[in-house]
């Protein structure tokens, strides 16, 4: 809320020269790209780190956009690291303990003559589906990872899951390309007089060979041979000998969209009611292991464990989270079951477990209880010296979708962060922060553990860490001045991968507005993200809305760029986004009682509703003074040059009614986004006035005469006893 209100409007601006064509020239530049880590872009989720606004009397939920895509690939690569790092998170469905006011809230075989493979002609001449987007990244030779990550060595703690899952590290006793070739040629000796057993026992023989040679054999006429006859055999096989074809397209490395494996999906759904709970995770966890979802299947998983849901122990526990983490949903009817039994087990679970489990709720996106939560971050802190790094990393982030403000689990954090950071990778380092950064809490031990070690790891950044790391960090208030490579190296790294943001504009202004939060106004990508070009790309996004963040970075250049003759927002789109936000203010931030009480206080303190302005400070065309000539000054024009030079005497006064959501948790520091509108308002010639929460709130419940001196000693910057004697009150009150 604000006595008085300053909104601008520029002319715009000339585009910096050659700008419109090197962007034209970047987009003719993309090629076919390769399976590297960079391509799980569209496994994203929803990291939704809203944050709660009063800035002149409207509350912005900024959402930066990277964290709102929730869109799945079916023929995502199945690169272990790079699968499970990547987050299905944080949907709309906020936990229902959290505050309701925080809001912080990626070749056709040759035809067979045979009369009975029509519907398998039909199968396997089918166009597969695309593995990539049709927007590709360049051909760029991947960068190794620095740190390999294991996500699955929770399966090492018990044997039992020997049964239900298939370990990557065992391939099959190898045989020589000497021993395939003989199979090879039994295949088109039998052809149709092939026997199930023979089909499923050269499949798994072949699936013997060296990795080395498994793509000479996959392009082999008779492998795909082979293959045709698995299907025309498929409702023939055992169920033992499916369960062992399905293992041998794991060790061949049969790309997830190829066709077959749809047809080897409908038949294991078929079969689902004849088989045990343990066969059919044993089945989800190979598909897991090819990389292709299966959501039908899944289905009849869930449906038999819906069944059998006391044959669930720890390790059908543990197994069951982790397949629906990779399978990105959990049925909402087993959400209570599960947690019941989660919680009867917790005692039992391993390290590495409770990692697993984290993991699996996270991407999932399954919110359960607050005392649940609290309960497994508790048995974490219990062994925490104990877990891999990957595991914390895993509590953490199922700690950042949850909301949860765990003290003592973060007090640790403090300790285990800078004496793993050295060792870990730019996936773990980022969720750790973002973690840090979606709960507010702040700590100079963890960001400068991270800040020292994460310009050696640039190399190793995708355009998403590097741009959710600077996210994080300019939150949390972390000025350049406290690390000096670290905002530098990573603003590099966004100029090395430019191109990557024709794909994934959300990225680019999710970092600028990191950067923008600590005064960093990197020039030439500022002129990429509003030029109209890349403008346009961003607004033709489906899964986000990209139009708060395109303002926000606009106002902030507005403001605090005044020699900027790069390119500007259109007046269309400025005057579209700020009506958007102005009407979402009116109908829930002006309604708030905080807001609604201190606009009345106001008026009974400066004489009338003619001297109060709700207004969202900084993108409206007229400026309020506190002047003893007030009234003619309401519809007075007014631009930034002429506004910080006003006439002797004349006082412009913001009022802000802040929430301790606007700060890092207990602490008068400002988050980033607030605290650049606070620098902003400033900037503009406003003296701000911050009704404190702390002060506010308890006032409230006080006699209209206590808000008034309350409020006057604040407009005339007169020490306010009455905030002092509530202050103590209010923290404790207050505290998390």
């Amino acid at each position: 809320m604000a006595a008085c209100v300053l909104c601008r409007r520029l002319p715009r601006l000339r585009y910096l020269p050659g700008l419109r064509e090197g962007f034209a020239q970047a987009q003719h530049t993309l090629v076919k790209q390769e399976n590297e880590t960079d391509d799980q872009e569209e496994k994203e989720g929803v990291l939704q780190h809203q944050e709660a606004s009063f800035q002149g009397g409207y509350k912005l939920y900024y959402n930066p956009s990277s964290y709102h895509r929730s869109v799945w690939n079916s023929a995502n690569s199945r690169s272990q690291a790079d699968n499970d790092e990547d987050e299905q998170c944080l949907s709309a469905h906020a936990p229902s303990f959290w505050q309701q006011t925080n809001r912080y809230s990626v070749s056709c075989s040759r035809h067979l003559s045979s009369s009975k493979n029509t519907l398998l002609d039909l199968a396997f001449n089918k166009s597969p589906e695309p593995e990539i987007s049709s927007v590709s990244l360049p051909h760029r030779k991947p960068v190794p990872p620095v740190v390999k990550v294991n996500s699955r060595a929770f399966l090492k703690c018990r044997p039992e899951y020997a049964s239900m899952s298939l370990d990557l590290n065992q391939r099959p006793h190898p045989v020589k390309w000497e021993e395939a070739l003989p199979l090879l040629h039994k295949v088109t000796v039998l052809k149709g007089s092939m026997k199930p057993s023979d089909v499923s026992h050269f499949l798994v023989e072949l699936s013997r060979l060296h990795p080395d040679k498994i793509p000479s054999v996959r392009g082999d006429q008779r492998f795909i041979m082979l293959l045709r006859y698995s299907v025309e055999h498929l409702r023939l096989f055992s169920q033992p000998q499916l369960l062992d074809v399905l293992q041998a397209f794991v060790w061949l490395d049969i790309p997830s969209a190829h066709t077959v494996l749809e047809l080897y999906e409908a038949e294991l759904s078929r079969r689902s009611g004849q088989m045990s709970l343990r066969q059919l995770m044993f089945a989800a966890d190979m598909w897991r292991c090819i990389g292709k979802q299966v959501p039908q299947f899944l289905q009849h998983l869930y449906d038999s464990v819906r069944l059998n849901l006391g044959q669930v122990e720890v390790p059908e526990l543990v197994q069951l989270l982790y397949i629906m983490g990779e399978g990105r949903q959990c049925p909402k009817d087993l959400i209570l079951p599960l947690e019941q039994i989660l919680m009867c087990h917790l005692k039992r679970l391993h390290p590495e477990e409770v990692g697993a489990v984290c993991l699996g709720l996270f991407k999932s996106q399954t919110s359960i209880s607050e005392g649940a939560v609290t309960r497994i971050v508790d048995k974490a802190l219990s062994f925490v010296k104990e877990m891999s790094d990957l595991a914390i990393v895993n509590v953490l982030k199922y700690m950042r979708f949850s909301y949860m403000f765990h003290r003592p689990w973060l007090e640790a954090m403090a300790q285990e962060v800078p004496q793993r950071a050295h060792r870990m990778g730019v996936k773990g380092l980022m969720h750790v922060v973002l973690a840090c950064s979606a709960v507010h809490y702040r700590n100079d031990n963890i960001l400068n553990a991270i800040a020292e070690r994460i310009p050696s790891l640039v190399p190793h950044c995708r355009s998403k860490d590097s741009c959710k790391l600077l996210w994080a960090y300019g939150t949390l208030g972390f000025l350049p001045v406290q690390s000096p490579s670290f905002y530098p190296s990573l603003t590099e790294a966004l100029r090395q991968r430019k191109v990557e943001f024709l794909r994934y504009p959300e990225h680019l202004l999710t970092g600028l507005l990191g950067l923008a939060f600590v005064s960093q106004f990197p020039e030439d990508l500022i002129a990429l993200a509003l030029s109209p070009e890349f403008v346009n790309l961003a607004l033709k996004s489906k899964q986000l809305d990209l139009k708060k963040d395109l303002f926000t970075l606009d106002g902030a250049v507005a403001l605090e760029l005044p020699h900027w003759t790069g390119p500007r927002l259109s007046s269309e789109l400025r005057e579209e986004v700020a009506e958007m936000l102005w009407k979402f203010a009116q109908s829930d931030v002006c309604q708030k009682p905080e807001v609604q009480e201190a606009e009345a206080a106001l008026q009974d303190l400066l004489g009338g509703e003619e001297f109060v302005c709700k207004r969202m400070i900084l993108v409206f065309d007229s400026v309020l003074d506190l002047t003893s000539d007030i009234t003619e000054t309401l519809n007075k024009p007014s631009s930034l040059g002429s506004t910080c030079q006003e006439s002797k005497g004349t006082v412009k006064v913001a009022v802000q009614i802040t929430s301790r959501n606007h700060y890092c948790s207990q602490s008068q520091q400002l988050l980033g986004l607030h605290a650049m509108k606070r620098r902003q308002l400033k900037m503009a010639g406003y003296r701000v006035v911050e009704l404190n929460y702390h002060e506010w709130v308890p006032l409230l419940r006080k006699s209209r005469t206590e808000k008034l001196a309350y409020l006057h000693c604040k407009m005339f910057d007169k020490k306010a006893k009455i905030a002092q004697n509530l202050a103590p009150k209010a923290n404790h009150n207050n505290s998390q």
